[in-house]
């Protein structure tokens, strides 16, 4: 008969409250009210090192402002469980989307006089989900717009054609513009669907962020005389040299500007539509571009499906891809997007990032 040796569980009642904190395979972190942190878990400390006593905001974000909308600080205020997602920079520099839950300590008096916030990585299990999608619709979508967008050629061609058999110019130029319009939106939407279905390395080069802004606006000014739509650059000259992939970041300003003119000359309730767009200090350490509209504004369940695949505020009329390359060229580049927005009054989106 083999005898069976009982495992040994002597050194397992040996493990330290601290060791199992150190285990957990997730950023555990205990903050104050004015988001300092006071203990960090080992997994968190080999992501972001030895960051105890800073602010929250300034390790995870690399700013020098606290989040708007934050779950420790709501979790403070109503002493309640709080989930949110967040994108978290690393020390190596690599953006990841993090789950956050943030989770009330109570003194003997029932106050809370710390929260704990765990924060899982689920990079992997959002690429996936974005490369499904993205595979999934992407055919649909680019199908039903290029439909109208042809249809809308063919209707051109026959204006122009009409235009010469008349001899009538004023009637070829209509029908030309109508061509010119299609031609534009056929090669913008393309770009957009051949930038987002690939994953890109940005090539780095030195540009003033001033320069990126004014090929943008360039781009749009004839479209925005047509549309009786100010469009005004406000650029800070003293912006220095920052490394960063010059034509990834005129398309994304491409496509926040022809967002905001699109937002203006859909509402019909201002006697004029205005864009401005802005390059300047974000803080001592990043820069920001903001542009700017005076249109509608945007509601709370707008903003939440912004960045989502294929969502967009145009309905049948937009396929969704211009803010989703927004989001990856800004994650590309390990920046923030902040929306500010107020029904009748406007909308700012704002992408910071660092000077190096």
């Amino acid at each position: 008969m083999i005898e069976m040796k009982q495992p040994d569980f002597s050194n397992f009642y040996d493990l330290t409250f601290k060791s199992v904190l150190d285990a957990l395979p997730c950023h555990l972190t205990i903050q104050d009210a004015n988001l300092n942190i006071l203990f960090a878990n080992q997994t968190f400390i080999n992501d972001f090192g030895n960051r105890i006593g800073k602010p929250c905001y300034k390790v995870f974000h690399g700013s020098e402002h606290k989040c708007g909308a934050c779950p420790v600080q709501k979790t403070f205020i109503d002493k309640n469980v709080h989930i949110a997602e967040e994108t978290i920079l690393l020390k190596d520099g690599s953006v990841n989307q993090m789950i956050v839950y943030s989770a009330p300590l109570f003194d003997i008096l029932g106050n809370v006089s710390a929260v704990i916030k765990i924060l899982t990585n689920v990079n992997m299990i959002k690429n996936v989900q974005k490369e499904l999608v993205t595979i999934g619709q992407s055919f649909a979508v680019l199908t039903h717009d290029l439909k109208n967008m042809l249809e809308g050629l063919e209707g051109g061609a026959y204006v122009v054609d009409e235009g010469l058999k008349d001899g009538d110019l004023a009637l070829t130029g209509k029908g030309w513009h109508i061509v010119k319009k299609n031609v534009s939106e056929i090669s913008r939407v393309t770009q957009n669907l051949l930038y987002s279905s690939k994953k890109r390395k940005p090539k780095l080069q030195q540009m003033k962020p001033t320069d990126a802004a004014r090929r943008a606006v360039e781009l749009f000014q004839e479209k925005a005389n047509v549309l009786e739509i100010q469009l005004i650059s406000l650029l800070n000259p003293s912006l220095p040299l920052t490394t960063m992939d010059s034509p990834s970041i005129v398309r994304m300003l491409s496509n926040l500007i022809w967002n905001a003119l699109e937002a203006c000359d859909k509402d019909k309730q201002k006697a004029s539509g205005s864009v401005i767009v802005r390059a300047d200090f974000y803080d001592k350490n990043h820069y920001m571009f903001e542009v700017e509209d005076n249109a509608d504004g945007m509601d709370e369940s707008t903003q939440e499906n912004l960045f989502k695949e294929f969502f967009s505020t145009k309905g049948d009329t937009g396929t969704g891809l211009g803010l989703l390359v927004v989001d990856r060229i800004v994650r590309n580049h390990r920046g923030k997007i902040e929306i500010l927005t107020k029904s009748g009054i406007g909308s700012i989106f704002r992408t910071i990032f660092r000077i190096q």
